[in-house]
């Protein structure tokens, strides 16, 4: 694991740093109270304290999400993020070393106040990605509770790590250590993102707008989107986060029937749907298929 993004994990069972370890083939992160955490053959750590409550999406969804966004599709959004990570990052380093996260144990020349962009329930790690390739000086740290996302998510870019961990439990990172949280149709612990946020830092968080994916919400049945959705999240944000800024994105896709199934299983819908009935609705569409991409950025700074 890449010194800078270990410099500012933290045992989720004491608080303590992390240090790598290693028994023969085995590779471990151990904190000096000597609670371990396995690395799996795939690159990810397992930064769990105990059970987690649920398993997150499945080896099916992880798959149609992968292919999607491979596709392309979903390119603005990335883009979107990473012009807004830069952003922030240009007014992190602008108010100079003294705020910065530098680890007492590691020489600053070698820890720097350099950026660490955390994504919160980060799937397959395509956001974190793009965001890292916009930000050449940052490392990248992907948290989900998903296995199969996590063994894609550790690979996903040169500067980004994985760990499997439950963002509704105490994040396993120093305070103030993130310059960047990315927050991408995932759920939000206010508390956690703030206290693990760099104070000049900020939160950004992506959701669904009222027409998103709207031609198939109608001729499949799917799940809407709550109209009230952006008021929720700034709701249950706002005991941490006062919201700076908020962007509508909008796209027109064409898509085939094959990637509308793909698009489809990687939600929240693939969850609820009867699956014979949705392929018998899919099989009915005609060939493009017009959808309405469209999502809200908003920028969230710490209070």
């Amino acid at each position: 694991m890449d010194a800078r993004i270990l410099a500012r994990l933290r045992c989720p069972v004491c608080g303590e740093p992390l240090a790598e370890a290693t028994a023969g083939t085995a590779r471990a992160l151990r904190c000096p109270r000597r609670h371990s955490f396995d690395v799996a053959r795939q690159g990810y750590v397992n930064l769990l304290a105990g059970r987690a409550p649920h398993t997150g999406d499945s080896a099916e969804m992880v798959a149609a999400r992968a292919d999607f966004l491979a596709a392309g599709h979903y390119a603005p959004i990335a883009a979107a993020l990473a012009a807004a990570a830069v952003r922030v990052a240009d007014r992190v380093r602008a108010v100079g070393p003294p705020a910065r996260f530098v680890p007492a144990d590691v020489p600053p020349g070698d820890a720097g106040p350099y950026p660490l962009v955390l994504d919160a329930g980060a799937g397959t790690g395509w956001y974190l990605a793009a965001v890292l390739a916009a930000l050449p000086d940052a490392v990248g740290l992907a948290l989900d509770v998903a296995k199969p996302a996590l063994r894609r998510a550790a690979r996903s870019h040169p500067r980004a790590a994985a760990a499997l961990a439950d963002t509704w439990q105490r994040l396993p990172l120093a305070d103030r250590s993130a310059t960047v949280l990315l927050n991408v149709f995932a759920p939000r612990n206010g508390a956690e993102f703030h206290r693990v946020l760099d104070p000049a830092g900020a939160l950004l968080v992506v959701t669904p707008a009222a027409d998103h994916l709207a031609e198939l919400v109608d001729a499949l049945d799917l799940l809407r989107v709550d109209p009230a959705k952006a008021d929720r999240v700034a709701g249950s944000l706002s005991a941490h986060f006062t919201e700076e800024s908020a962007t509508e994105h909008r796209a027109r896709l064409e898509l085939g029937r094959t990637e509308v199934a793909t698009l489809v299983g990687m939600g929240p819908s693939a969850w609820h749907a009867d699956p014979a009935r949705l392929a018998e609705q899919i099989t009915a569409l005609p060939e493009p298929v017009p959808v309405t991409l469209a999502i809200r950025l908003a920028v969230h700074r710490p209070r």
